[in-house]
């Protein structure tokens, strides 16, 4: 009897493979299908979560669980709550016949940006400024202990997108338009899975354990380059081009051992990439022999057809068929679950097609340790938005920033800005706002202007570093006769971009606020000053640039906002290199560096530096 129970997968002397063997064989149609599904923790609630198991689809388990931007079990919740909401879910997984672990996911793209106190770091386009990969591996590191700090093994990150077009919204995610910084920065991905052991094998997922998270390069292929930036538009190229300038950043992934590849909205030559078996089975499996699974992007099914969800069996049929291994439906499940049911049991969809999906998925839980450790407890809650990570990411935004101008001329210098003066002016709408300074995917998906999470504003870190006797006075939006009456020293004014994300944020001006405008007017018109932009990517600046006397593009720095004063007074001097090309017009886009046309207001890998005062 004893032995007619034993269940080989269950026991961890068994080589992975084996494993994965043994449960495959011991599954139905239906627990295999709901190994493919990821719905979000709104739909996941326990009562659904028991109805789900246990009523209405029999006793298999949902793969995967997630929560989308703002998706969070209360507002502000703590690490603790978090890990109870994931060990709930998990409960109702282990509870099924087999008793297969789900694994939960969710967007950290800038550190844990979906949970209030987590440390948040520069978004991409910053990362890519400081040109230096073993920092952005340290703060992979950091990043997977503060997901894990709340219960969460999976994420979807990093962005291997090369935006090549600043108009796109998602642009900030991308580490560059140069490949070959984006394939630097894949070091992220050692950082948040673990180094890679010797002679490990090409391809095959690999997470280290307790403190690391799988990771997810997203969005294959071509999202960074569609027509105008229009997000999830059309990517028109010749054959050789996605290899050179697309495929680097995944090619260094699987090499790494990414866990999970996600795939894009966009198409490719007119063909939907959720339907393109030829880029997902054929190059992506095949080619550059990725094991890890393939997962959609959030209703990426639905999204094949135009209008969305009007033939979902035939959205079904093609994201499977093309090699899409697990379907983030994320709300209509049954939906889902009867269509890819029925297209299998009449022979639309192959069991082999259905196989390889949940061995892959298999595979990633395995390798994680997931049946061996499923259910989190509250010994890593400290390192959620530790002082440690923090100084991490305080370092990343010294680095990050790009000096553009200094002084009206080389030979006047504004930069570094005297600590002690007698009245200093800082303005604008960026000045002393934390959810403006980090940008979208915080908190909520598309971020939020205001008081949304703790950290450190520019204007308290400007109050932090200058000379308690020096005074320091914030008008956000002050005229310019206050500004010329009030015989200030020098001016910091702080403007850019409200936060956005994805669609929402797609800009065919790429203008900068009115506010924006206004400010930098009237302040720079009568006082020396210096103007901070804290945007997703480059903006149309051209006009101002006579107007002022200094130039700092601080991108969207995240919670650390100490790290700018950092720079501005000097303690340390500016290092980064602009990872974009900053143009003078839109009618220039897209332009990038290398192309035959380019005449940018400042070329890629521009940056001036400066020199940290001693004794400062």
């Amino acid at each position: 009897m004893a032995d007619a129970e034993y269940m080989a997968y269950k026991d961890p002397k068994h080589p992975i493979n084996h494993r994965i063997k043994d449960l495959l064989g011991r599954m139905t149609l239906e627990e295999k299908i709901g190994q493919m599904v990821q719905i979000d923790r709104s739909v996941a609630s326990a009562e659904v979560m028991k109805k789900y198991y246990i009523g209405v689809f029999g006793f298999f388990g949902a793969g995967s669980v997630l929560s989308g931007g703002g998706s969070v079990p209360a507002k502000k919740a703590s690490p603790e709550t978090w890990v109870d909401m994931v060990n709930d879910f998990q409960m109702s997984s282990l509870s099924t016949r087999l008793g297969i672990p789900m694994i939960y996911g969710i967007d950290a793209v800038h550190g844990h940006g979906n949970v209030y106190n987590a440390t948040l770091f520069p978004h991409n386009v910053g990362l890519g400024a400081t040109r230096d990969p073993e920092l952005v591996k340290k703060i992979g590191a950091a990043t997977a202990l503060e997901v894990r700090a709340t219960g969460i093994p999976y994420i979807f990150a990093p962005c291997v997108a090369v935006c090549r077009d600043p108009r796109w919204g998602l642009c900030y995610e991308s580490y560059s338009e140069d490949p070959k910084v984006v394939q630097a920065m894949t070091e992220i991905i050692p950082g948040l899975q673990g180094d890679l052991p010797a002679n490990f094998r090409k391809g095959v997922p690999y997470v280290a354990g307790k403190q690391k998270v799988a990771a997810c390069a997203t969005h294959y292929v071509g999202d960074g380059g569609t027509i105008k930036g229009i997000n999830e538009n059309n990517t028109v190229t010749s054959k050789h081009e996605p290899l050179s300038i697309y495929m680097p950043g995944y090619s260094s992934s699987i090499i790494k051992g990414v866990a999970t590849v996600m795939v894009s909205y966009s198409s490719w030559n007119g063909i939907k990439m959720h339907a393109n078996r030829d880029m997902i089975t054929g190059f992506l499996k095949n080619t550059l022999r990725f094991r890890g699974f393939v997962i959609s992007e959030w209703e990426g099914l639905d999204r094949i057809t135009s209008p969305p969800h009007v033939n979902y069996t035939h959205s079904i049929l093609a994201g499977v068929n093309a090699g899409i291994d697990m379907i983030m439906v994320p709300y209509k499940y049954e939906e889902f679950i009867d269509g890819l049911t029925f297209l299998v049991k009449n022979n639309y969809i192959p069991i082999s097609r259905i196989d390889d999906a949940v061995k892959r998925i298999l595979l990633v839980k395995f390798t994680m340790g997931l049946f061996e450790n499923p259910l989190s407890d509250y010994s890593m809650t400290k390192y959620l938005g530790s002082r440690e990570h923090r100084e991490l990411a305080r370092e990343a935004v010294r680095k990050s920033l790009v000096l553009l101008k200094n002084g009206k001329s080389a030979n006047e210098p504004l930069i570094p800005l005297p600590k002690k003066a007698s009245k200093i002016l800082v303005a604008g709408s960026h000045a002393n706002d934390i959810g403006n300074q980090c940008g979208g995917w915080t908190i909520e998906w598309q971020g939020q202007s205001g008081n949304t999470t703790s950290g450190t504003t520019f204007l308290e870190a400007i109050k932090n570093t200058v000379d308690p006797k020096t005074e320091v006075v914030f008008n956000e939006n002050p005229d310019a006769s206050y500004v010329k009456s009030n015989k200030f020293s020098y001016a910091i004014v702080m403007v850019g971009e409200p936060p956005y994300s994805e669609t929402l944020g797609d800009s065919l001006n790429l203008t900068l606020p009115d506010s924006a405008s206004t400010a930098i007017t009237n302040v720079c018109a009568s006082v020396k000053c210096v103007v901070v932009l804290i945007t997703g990517r480059p903006v149309v600046f051209q006009q101002y640039v006579a107007q002022i006397d200094a130039l700092v593009a601080a991108w969207l720095p995240g919670t650390e906002g100490q790290g700018v004063a950092d720079v501005l007074f000097g303690d340390y001097g500016f290092t980064g290199k602009l990872p974009r090309t900053w143009f003078k017009t839109v009618d220039q886009l897209p332009m990038n560096v290398g192309d035959k046309h380019y005449d940018p207001l400042y070329p890629f890998g521009y940056g001036l530096t400066t020199e940290p005062i001693k004794n400062n």
